[in-house]
C-alpha cells in the first residue's frame, strides 16, 4: 500500500538531504510560510530587544541596574495581567481573531513611540536634576527613580519583553503545535528556527548599519530619534507581514487535509474545546506535574540568563555611553548570534532526530553553566589581572569582559534557540487541548517572565539593600553560586520531564495531572 503525502516517513531522506533538509517537496507549502512567520517575529524580537536595552541602560540617571527593577515590578505584573486577559479572550475569540487582536496593539504602540512619544520626551518625563535629587534623598531607591522618571522608556521595555513571550513563545508556537503532527515536528521545528534565525542575523546587520549611519549625521539632528523611527518602521512592516502569512495559512493550509486534520496537531476544535473560567483554568494547570516540570525549566533559563546579562550590559554601557554606539554594538552581537544559531540549528535538528529528547534538552543548561562560570570568574579576578588585559590583545579589562560576555551570550542563546525552544515546544504536543492552550500560556507568559524576575528580585533586593550607585559587577560572588543552583534544578527537571514525555509519545498512561 503506497503512502499518502500526509504520511511522510523521515527515513526516506538519506545523505546530505537527510541532514540538511528533511522536508518533502509537497510540504514546502506548509513549512516555508511558518518558517517566514518565525523569521519576521524573530526580526522584531531582536530589534526590540536591542532598542529597549539602549533606551533603558542609557536613559538619564539610568543604567543596567534599572533592568532588574523593571523586570520585577514592571514586566512580571504586566505578564500576569496579560495572561488573565488572554484566558478570557481565548474563550471568547477564535484562534485567528485572537492572534490579530493581540499583535496589532503592539505594533500601534511601537509606531507611536518613535513618531510621537519620544520626540516629546522632555515634556513627558522627569528632568535629570529631579531624578538625581531623589536619588540623593533616597539612596536605597537609587535605580527606581529612573524607571519612574523615564516612564515611556519603561513601557517600551515592558512591551518589548512581552513581544518575545507573547508573540513568539505563545502565539507562534501554539499555532505551530496546533497544525503540526508529532512526526512532522521532529523534522520541522529545528528548521523553523534555522529559517527564523536569518531574521536574527538580518536585524542585527540592519541595526548596525542604521546606527552607524545615524552617528555620522550632523549634531543639529536628533540622530537617536531618527534611528528609532527607522527601527520601529521596520518592526511595523515585519509585523504586518507576519499577520498576512498567518491569514494565508488559515485560508490555504488549514483547509487542505494533506497538511492539517483537526485533532492531530492541536486536539479538539474550537467548538469542542472545554470552556473553563479563569479560576478553573488555573486550578487545572496547578494540578499538572508535567506542566510544572516545563515551568521549572523555563524559570531556570530566565533566572540564569538574567543574572549574567545584567552584569554584561553594565560593562557595555561603560565602553559605549552613546545610544547609537551602544545599539550598533548590540546589532553586531545580534548578527553574530544569528549566524552561530543558524549553524547550531542544523546541528540541533539532527540531534533532535537522532538522539533522545533528554540529551537534546540537557545541552542548553550545560552550555549556560560552563560559559557563565567563565564570565563570572573573569569579572571576579579582573582586578588582579590588571589593565590592559593582555599585551597580546592590547585591550582593556572592560573590553575583555565585554568580549567574554559576548562569547557567553552568543553560545547560550544559540543553544537556546536551536535546542531549548524546540525540545520545550515538542513537550507540549502530546497534551490535551486545554493543557496545551491555557497551560502553555501560563508557562510561557507567567513562567518565562517569573524566571527573569527571579533573577531580577535577587539583584534588585541586593542593590536596594546596599543602596547608592552600587553596580551588578560587584555582586558577582553572590550571583555565581545562584546560577549553579538554578542550572542543577534545570537538569533535574529535564530528567523528570523526559520520562513523562516518552510515556506520552509512546501512548503509555503518563501522570500528567498529578499534583506536584
Amino acid at each position: 500500500m503506497s503512502k499518502t503525502p500526509a504520511e511522510p516517513v523521515a527515513s526516506e531522506f538519506t545523505g546530505l538531504r537527510g541532514i540538511l533538509w528533511p522536508i518533502h517537496n509537497f510540504e514546502l507549502k506548509k513549512f516555508l510560510p511558518m518558517g517566514l512567520m518565525m523569521l519576521c517575529i524573530l526580526f522584531n524580537y531582536t530589534v526590540l530587544r536591542d532598542t529597549k536595552d539602549a533606551l533603558v541602560v542609557l536613559a538619564p540617571a539610568g543604567g543596567a541596574e534599572t533592568i532588574s527593577f523593571l523586570k520585577l515590578y514592571g514586566v512580571t505584573p504586566s505578564a500576569i495581567l496579560f495572561m488573565v486577559i488572554f484566558v478570557k479572550m481565548a474563550n471568547a475569540l477564535t484562534r485567528e481573531n485572537l492572534f490579530y487582536t493581540i499583535i496589532i496593539p503592539f505594533l500601534v504602540f511601537f509606531a507611536c513611540f518613535a513618531w510621537i512619544i519620544y520626540p516629546n520626551r522632555y515634556a513627558l518625563h522627569m528632568g535629570l536634576e529631579t531624578i538625581q535629587s531623589l536619588q540623593v534623598a533616597y539612596p536605597n531607591f537609587h535605580y527606581v527613580f529612573p524607571v519612574i522618571g523615564n516612564w515611556s522608556f519603561s513601557i517600551f521595555y515592558i512591551l518589548s519583553e512581552l513581544w518575545g513571550s507573547v508573540v513568539l513563545s505563545m502565539l507562534f508556537w501554539q499555532f505551530a503545535n496546533h497544525i503540526t503532527r508529532v512526526t512532522e515536528a521532529k523534522r520541522f521545528y529545528g528548521l523553523f528556527g534555522f529559517i527564523g534565525n536569518f531574521g536574527l542575523a538580518l536585524s542585527g546587520s540592519l541595526i548596525y548599519v542604521c546606527s552607524n549611519y545615524a552617528s555620522t549625521l550632523g549634531e543639529n539632528i536628533d540622530t537617536w530619534g531618527l534611528n528609532l523611527k527607522i527601527q520601529m518602521s521596520m518592526v511595523v512592516i515585519s509585523g504586518i507581514l507576519t499577520m498576512l502569512l498567518y491569514y494565508w495559512l488559515h485560508r490555504v493550509i488549514l483547509t487542505d487535509p494533506r497538511f492539517f486534520t483537526e485533532g492531530e496537531g492541536g486536539g479538539k476544535s474550537k467548538k469542542d474545546k472545554p470552556k473553563l473560567s479563569l479560576s478553573e483554568s488555573m486550578k487545572y494547570l496547578m494540578q499538572s506535574r508535567y506542566l510544572g516540570l516545563i515551568a521549572i525549566i523555563v524559570l531556570a533559563y530566565g533566572i540564569t540568563i538574567n543574572m549574567v546579562e545584567g552584569v554584561w550590559k553594565g560593562q557595555i554601557k561603560i565602553r559605549f555611553p552613546k545610544e547609537n554606539d551602544y545599539l550598533a554594538f548590540m546589532g553586531q552581537f545580534s548578527f553574530m548570534t544569528g549566524c552561530v544559531t543558524i549553524v547550531m540549528m542544523l546541528v540541533g535538528n539532527n540531534i533532535l532526530r537522532r538522539l533522545s529528547w533528554k540529551t537534546a534538552a540537557s545541552i542548553t543548561p550545560v552550555m549556560v553553566l560552563v560559559t557563565s562560570l567563565i564570565f563570572f570568574g573573569f569579572i571576579m579576578y579582573s582586578n588582579e589581572i590588571g589593565d590592559p588585559f593582555s599585551p597580546f590583545f592590547g585591550t582593556t579589562v572592560v573590553m575583555a569582559a565585554i568580549m567574554i560576555g559576548q562569547f557567553q551570550n552568543v553560545l547560550s542563546k544559540a543553544t537556546k534557540y536551536s535546542l531549548f525552544d524546540s525540545t520545550k515546544q515538542m513537550a507540549y504536543i502530546p497534551l490535551d487541548p486545554e493543557l496545551k492552550v491555557k497551560g502553555q500560556a501560563a508557562v510561557e507568559v507567567i513562567g518565562g517572565r517569573a524566571g527573569k524576575s527571579g533573577g531580577a528580585f535577587v539583584q534588585s533586593t541586593l542593590l536596594a539593600s546596599i543602596g547608592g550607585g552600587v553596580t551588578l559587577a560587584s555582586l558577582v560572588p553572590i550571583l555565581g553560586p545562584l546560577v549553579v543552583v538554578a542550572t542543577i534544578a534545570w537538569l533535574v527537571s529535564v530528567s523528570g520531564l523526559s520520562k513523562k514525555f516518552e510515556e506520552l509519545t509512546k501512548g503509555k498512561p503518563a501522570d500528567t495531572k498529578k499534583s506536584a
